[in-house]
């Protein structure tokens, strides 16, 4: 190959694809035991990596719960509702900025797209170690929103175009674990970083924004190796699949979805997919669950030390056992909808679980007791997340079209953030305290409407469709 040779290949930009196969390029059949070490080898680096990547942006989004425990409010002298204004500031951006966001990603490539923001919200986490007042937290917590806005529905975009219809509900499922779960632990890791208070002049609290900050940053230069772009891409990813294997990824999703290759893009087209009423039926069913997860991660250790009366290192390490419960809970949830290809029923079983631990969580008199609904609410309000995801996977066709609707699912979800944040507010704690519950709680019931609404209102556009495909769209 020549310099010249060369230097073209490298120009070629990331939006160049290949449909599945060319007339250089023979794609043959694999085995069975082939095609499922091909899917291994996805599985390992792109589920692990935005795995571990999700997880340092829910740690990085929530870690103020653990700061505001360990001193931060006493030392910036938060008043009021300002935990609550610092909280949700962050959605603020993080809602306006995502609808560009799987754009940006589909035209830039995955790897610098997500490797950017991700560096990028790594050093204004550590910047947040050395904020002074209410304001600098404000304005900084707003920054954060603007890089991690585009994380979460350029990483649902990118696994869609990797895995069949029935294939992407475990898929999500573990994504979302491996975020969720290693984030759960994350009080655990704050209890140890308190114990750095006072080293180099700095308040505890302030040294957890500092080293979570500086592991966000490392874990965004080695996710730039080890993050894979679009099956369809024309630049290779490291050390990955070849040619050969590639053009049988796109080839399968192709026969599943029928919507692997990539069309111009043009704003007119991609907008016009918000006249999809299940587009908007998804992003309100995201909402609803967004707004308990949410306000479960800003709250669970003020609600454990204020309510549940535990000390604060005690409150930090019972985080996690119940994220831990979750994981487990929703991986088998992303199963059963895979393996008997159904959503809303999952989304309406996930929902009773949470209903039965939220009473439990806001009414019963023991700490004890009040701690296993928290098990309950966590699994259940958690669970919903990534089934929520397949959910729209398996009934929006189109790349642009489903890219649309995860930057729309996501915002809503964001706006969820929002609500989350409101949700126990100071003011509400004592003597009204059960109003509180009473507002997750019909989140939730809106969230059983909304999931029945889809499949009975919605299912019968897609019988058309479903009569040239052999695997039924809505999953009934």
């Amino acid at each position: 190959m020549t310099a010249m040779d060369s230097d073209a290949e490298k120009a070629l930009p990331e939006t160049e694809h290949f449909s599945g196969g060319s007339q250089d390029v023979v794609v043959e059949e694999f085995s069975e035991a082939e095609q499922k070490k091909i899917l291994r080898r996805i599985d390992l680096r792109l589920i692990t990596v935005t795995g571990v990547l999700y997880c340092a942006s829910l740690i990085d989004r929530t870690n103020m719960s653990a700061a505001n425990i360990a001193g931060m409010a006493r030392d910036l002298q938060l008043q009021g509702n300002n935990y609550n204004v610092a909280s949700l500031v962050f959605f603020v951006s993080y809602i306006v900025f995502q609808p560009p966001s799987t754009v940006i990603c589909r035209k830039l490539g995955p790897r610098f797209h997500i490797t950017c923001i991700t560096l990028l919200w790594g050093a204004v986490i550590v910047g947040m170690a050395f904020v002074q007042d209410f304001g600098a937290l404000t304005a900084l917590r707003f920054v954060l929103g603007i890089l991690e806005a585009g994380f979460f529905p350029s990483v649902v975009y990118l696994l869609s175009t990797w895995y069949t219809r029935y294939e992407v509900g475990k898929r999500y499922a573990l994504f979302y674990i491996i975020g969720c779960v290693a984030s759960g632990f994350s009080g655990i890791l704050a209890f140890g970083l308190m114990q750095l208070g006072g080293k180099a002049g700095l308040a505890g609290w302030r040294w957890i924004f500092f080293v979570e900050g500086l592991l966000t940053i490392a874990l965004g230069i080695v996710a730039y190796w080890w993050l894979v772009g679009f099956p369809d891409s024309k630049r290779p990813s490291w050390k990955f699949l070849g040619e050969r294997e590639l053009a049988w990824v796109v080839r399968r999703v192709d026969a599943d979805r029928g919507d692997s290759h990539t069309p111009k893009f043009e704003w007119k087209k991609f907008l016009s997919a918000g006249a999809d009423i299940k587009i908007w039926a998804y992003a309100l069913m995201f909402f609803a669950t967004t707004t308990m997860a949410y306000a479960l991660a800003y709250f669970l250790p003020i609600i454990l030390v204020q309510n549940l009366h535990f000390d604060i290192g005690a409150a930090q390490c019972l985080v996690a056992p119940p994220y831990a419960f979750a994981g487990f809970f929703m991986f088998l949830m992303g199963w059963l909808g895979d393996r008997y290809r159904v959503r809303g029923p999952i989304i309406c079983g996930n929902m009773i679980v949470a209903l039965i631990g939220l009473p439990i969580l806001g009414w019963a008199t023991r700490p004890y007791v009040r701690y296993f609904g928290v098990f309950l609410f966590t699994a259940g309000a958690n669970s919903n997340i990534p089934t929520v995801m397949s959910y729209q996977a398996n009934n929006i066709r189109g790349q642009w079209k489903r890219a649309f609707c995860s930057a729309t699912m996501v915002g809503f979800g964001g706006i969820g953030g929002i609500a989350g944040t409101l949700v126990f507010r100071k003011a509400d704690r004592g003597e009204k305290e059960l109003e509180t519950y009473d507002l997750v709680l019909s989140a939730e019931l809106l969230l059983i409407k909304a999931s029945i609404f889809p499949e009975n209102a919605l299912s019968s556009p897609h019988l058309p469709v479903n009569a040239l495909r052999s695997a039924p769209q809505c999953g009934i």
